[in-house]
């Protein structure tokens, strides 16, 4: 029997490395929002799961637009955000109404596949949380007291989104006090004493920043089997 999903989709950026003013996930990415790409990829995967999206307080409207263009009769809900991400994951888990798993995911990477969130999923239900990571592929080197020395780039995992988590695991774990050190949800899991476990991420499943990520995307977008 397939457990209740829950999808956080955490789009509370304003955008200002893109050098423009309305934020990245609301830029149009092949004449959709980028946003639209990150919500239709979890809504493809699963037909019982169920979307709440952490927007920015100003572009709550801007977001409902949004899904009544092209989500009219999908369960998504929406609210907003706080001066952080945690603040922001908080307030979208006071919308899990039942025992779950929890996909907390960055609304601007939209590339990510379905065989993503189902690998997540799976690792999630065998093991209480999937935290997707990728090898770097630069060299890597530690800045210290002293200067900087190599350190073996095998040893370092870039960590992605859907952070993914059992709701026994993440609700507890949110109610502790935020920390500068709670960069993402693993952060704040291991803090309230539990161990994470990783999975494959996936190379393409870039967060759009910059103008060149925007470039990016729209080339995988384009690709006919770009999230079959």
């Amino acid at each position: 029997m397939s457990m209740k999903k829950y999808a956080i989709i955490v789009a509370g950026g304003s955008g200002s490395r893109m050098g423009g003013k309305l934020p990245k996930q609301f830029m149009l990415l092949k004449n959709k929002p980028v946003i639209y790409y990150t919500l239709k990829t979890f809504l493809d995967s699963y037909a019982d799961i169920e979307i709440i999206l952490v927007l920015p307080a100003d572009y709550i409207d801007t977001g409902q637009g949004i899904i009544d263009s092209y989500f009219a009769k999908k369960n998504i809900r929406i609210i907003s955000g706080g001066e952080t991400r945690f603040l922001s994951v908080k307030n979208g888990l006071t919308l899990v109404e039942q025992e779950s798993v929890i996909f907390v995911h960055d609304g601007v990477r939209c590339l990510l596949s379905k065989d993503l969130i189902y690998r997540c999923y799976n690792k999630a239900i065998e093991s209480g949380s999937a935290i997707p990571a990728i090898v770097s592929k630069d060299s890597i080197r530690l800045v210290t007291d002293n200067g900087n020395i190599p350190y073996d780039r095998n040893k370092v995992m870039l960590i992605q989104t859907p952070q993914t988590f059992h709701s026994k695991i993440l609700l507890p774990a949110f109610q502790i006090d935020f920390k500068e050190k709670f960069t993402d949800e693993a952060t704040v899991v291991e803090a309230f004493g539990i161990k994470v476990f990783m999975v494959d991420g996936e190379e393409k499943n870039i967060k759009i920043t910059t103008p060149l990520d925007l470039l990016i995307a729209e080339k995988v977008v384009e690709d006919p089997g770009f999230n079959k």
